[in-house]
C-alpha cells in the first residue's frame, strides 16, 4: 500500500534536531519506506540528517509518502507528531 500525504510543520523551530530525532524513533518499529518531499528534495525519513538537510521551517508544507504493508499506521504516527508539534507546544513564545 502506498500513502501521499501533505503535512504542516506547526512547531516554531520546524524540523530541527529534536522533530527529526523523534520521526526517526517514531519510524524504527515500522517497515514501511518513509520519504519526505520539499522544495523538490526527496528524503530518506529514516535517516535524521536527511530530515535535517531539508531545513523545513514551521508553517511549510511536505510531502509525505509512505509505502508498505503498515502504511495507515505509520503515517497516523507521523500525523499525530506533527499534530502535537513534536512535543514542543510548552516552548512556544
Amino acid at each position: 500500500m502506498k500513502l501521499v500525504k501533505k503535512i504542516k510543520i506547526r512547531n516554531e523551530l520546524g524540523l530541527h534536531a529534536r522533530p527529526a530525532a523523534l520521526i526517526v524513533k517514531i519510524l524504527q518499529p515500522t517497515k514501511s519506506m518513509v520519504n519526505f518531499t520539499y522544495r523538490n528534495e526527496t528524503i530518506n525519513a529514516r535517516s535524521i540528517m536527511s530530515v535535517l538537510m531539508l531545513a523545513a521551517q514551521r508553517n511549510t508544507l511536505i510531502t509525505v509518502t509512505v509505502e508498505g504493508d503498515d502504511a495507515e499506521y505509520t503515517l497516523s504516527l507521523l500525523e499525530k507528531a506533527f499534530e502535537n508539534k513534536f512535543g514542543e507546544d510548552c516552548c512556544e513564545r
